[in-house]
């Protein structure tokens, strides 16, 4: 397999006028101070997993209960490919599952060429701080195992903390002498939170989700508990990556986040693992959210198509 070192980061802003306007509208929205508390309260609240979403006829949905948490498996019927991708969802570990994920999850199924999607809609902060989430991951992964899946069958893909948490979770797996995933797709990582990173001081004035002031979740959150934040199995970007999948790591260049990217990408490479980083520029925190309508969340959706068709 071709090794993946590029970097894609451009040397000015060039970015659509969609792009542009979304961006001010996250922005407004984060910096007005109302909107954002009920905004995060609405983040913590009961997960939509339960609530109605109609997914297009062609893909079919089944409802995995372990007791603990929930998961829903989505089939395409239309395209069919013997791989699976095991989404972990963004929020912090505080914010539950969303619809935006089943949206991402058909999305995943279609730039695949008919991949499955396992969501899991893990257990979150502050009732269930670390390991909780971890754990949950786990047995997912285990999940998809006991169905006939092999390791190199699945793709862990993960936004934001989801994707700090695909990276823990193939720490875990590695400490233990197992098998990992055959790649990592992850969407503006959250692997640093100890928030130590160069750009969470040189962005702070542009990034329109966490920027503006110290009072989001990437500086006090529920989840690490009394645990030590350098933790890989909570910090990934603390622990050693020899032998991990290929990953793909897409962010924006106006995240406080940044650099917890590029530190990825860079450590990741120091030991061997092939790695592609691709830096939005102008983007902000898990823009691929903007779907099809942007065509920087386009653009990067393609380009997870892309990566999934070379890592087989």
């Amino acid at each position: 397999m071709e090794e993946i070192v590029q970097d894609n980061k451009q040397s000015k802003e060039n970015i659509s006028l969609q792009a542009k306007i979304l961006r001010e509208l996250v922005a407004d929205f984060n910096q007005n101070d109302y909107i954002r508390s009920h905004f995060c309260d609405n983040l913590r609240s009961v997960s939509d997993f339960d609530k109605p979403y109609k997914f297009p006829e062609h893909f079919e949905v089944k409802t995995i209960d372990t007791g603990k948490f929930k998961m829903e498996l989505l089939i395409n019927r239309l395209l069919s490919k013997n791989k699976v991708i095991l989404q972990l969802h963004g929020g912090g570990y505080v914010g539950t599952f969303k619809n935006r994920y089943r949206t991402f999850a058909g999305l995943y199924s279609e730039v695949s060429k008919g991949a499955s999607v396992l969501s899991i809609d893990y257990r979150t902060a502050p009732e269930h701080p670390f390991p909780a989430a971890l754990h949950d991951a786990l047995y997912a992964f285990d999940y998809l195992l006991r169905q006939g899946y092999s390791e190199e069958d699945i793709i862990i893909a993960g936004d934001s903390a989801g994707g700090g948490l695909a990276l823990c979770l193939c720490h875990y797996l590695s400490d233990r002498d197992r098998r990992l995933p055959a790649g990592l797709v992850l969407m503006s990582p959250w692997t640093d939170l100890t928030a130590s990173g160069d750009s969470y001081l040189t962005n702070a004035d542009i990034d329109p989700v966490f920027g503006k002031g110290r009072d989001s979740l990437i500086y006090d959150n529920p989840y690490i508990g009394s645990y030590n934040a350098t933790n890989p199995y909570i910090s990934p970007l603390y622990g050693d990556f020899t032998e991990f999948p290929p990953m793909l790591i897409q962010v924006g260049s106006h995240e406080m986040l940044l650099s917890d990217s590029t530190g990825l990408y860079d450590k990741a490479k120091s030991h061997g693992v092939k790695v592609k980083l691709s830096i939005y520029e102008g983007m902000f925190h898990v823009f691929q959210t903007g779907t099809t309508i942007i065509p920087e969340s386009k653009k990067a959706w393609v380009e997870i198509g892309k990566f999934i068709e070379l890592i087989g």
